[in-house]
């Protein structure tokens, strides 16, 4: 048996830049910090000549026969990608399981796939970096499954922490933030995540912005170009400990990602926010893509039992949560080992 995880993450500002087709014009930036929501991957040999993946979250189970081909699409096409990609087609015991509900907006689909990679590496005798991992899930996610998506969530969950992330065409790289530990610490307190009890479909809201940036929309650029900026200015005013200004330049954010595409907001979330914000918070945002999962707003302790109460009232559930430094790692190998060659061998 052998045990991974890797943390979900919130994204303070530039959020969107991490496209390719927006990055590689014009460079990306992102502030993000891991939380100690988890994704967890148990891998396992298995007697039979198949390949066999369960999914709590989608309740649903797949079975590969070693003499057919293995296809990535449908239900589970991320695990598939990756055993595919390091050549197992029997053999492989696989349950995954998550914290957080999929499509609610802080990376779970690509923290899936880093811990997944985590796991498949380590049982491989692969010691692969954390650049390499991220690097890894980024070219299965986008190149391989053609996925609508950016590269922050992957290195995110690879890295863990809290991170300014560039993104260039030549390259990404993840600079850790000096913040002083009282200045994080009052950070976490001050930052709270409500369900809105929906979920969403990413895809559509990444797609929609993708084409807007491919085709130069000068009203999405200059969005986009906002919230870049932002993320410098919200890293700066972090490591100088100016936390209030810290939740109106959420709010900046907030107001710029809107204009992205149509589906990023919707009257209720809209509303939410409004409340929140008229009961002392400072500022916030709908975290991911848009659309639905959960909103995080910045507020002063003082302020925190009124907010709660008011989106409570609207049916949002607040989940507690800490900062998480480690990004992916092993939890549990009792020596499992597998080989490429036979796709199986017990440890």
């Amino acid at each position: 048996m052998l045990i991974t995880r890797a943390p979900v993450r919130i994204s303070f500002a530039g959020g969107g830049t991490d496209l390719p087709a927006y990055y590689t014009r014009h460079g990306g930036a992102v502030v993000s910090t891991t939380i100690d929501k988890y994704f967890y991957v148990f891998l396992n040999v298995s007697a039979e000549d198949a390949i066999q993946i369960t999914s709590s979250d989608y309740r649903t189970f797949y079975r590969h026969d070693a003499d057919t081909p293995l296809l990535f699409d449908g239900d589970l096409s991320l695990p598939r990608a990756i055993l595919s990609h390091f050549g197992l087609t029997r053999g492989v015991s696989m349950f995954l399981a998550s914290e957080i509900p999929p499509g609610t907006g802080l990376g779970s689909s690509s923290t899936v796939t880093v811990a997944i990679i985590k796991a498949v590496t380590t049982a491989r005798g692969l010691f692969l970096s954390k650049q390499q991992i991220a690097e890894l899930a980024c070219h299965i996610e986008i190149e391989k499954l053609g996925m609508p998506i950016g590269k922050q969530d992957q290195y995110a969950a690879a890295f863990g922490d809290l991170n300014l992330i560039r993104f260039a065409r030549d390259g990404t790289t993840v600079e850790p933030l000096r913040i002083p530990p009282e200045t994080r610490r009052q950070l976490e307190r001050n930052l709270l995540l409500f369900f809105t009890g929906a979920t969403r479909e990413a895809s559509s809201i990444l797609r929609e912005q993708k084409e807007a940036s491919e085709q130069s929309d000068p009203r999405v650029l200059d969005a986009l170009h906002a919230v870049k900026g932002l993320a410098f200015e919200v890293k700066e005013c972090l490591e100088r400990g100016d936390l209030a200004r810290f939740g109106h330049l959420l709010d900046r954010a907030w107001q710029s990602k809107k204009k992205f595409a149509a589906g990023v907001s919707n009257a209720r979330l809209d509303e939410c926010y409004d409340l929140a914000r008229q009961n002392g918070a400072l500022g916030g945002k709908v975290t991911g893509a848009g659309g639905g999962g959960f909103l995080m707003v910045y507020c002063e302790l003082p302020q925190q039992a009124a907010v709660t109460q008011a989106l409570e009232a609207k049916g949002l559930k607040r989940m507690d949560f800490r900062f998480e430094s480690e990004g992916a790692r092993v939890l549990v190998n009792a020596g499992l080992r597998i080989a490429e060659s036979s796709g199986r061998e017990a440890g």
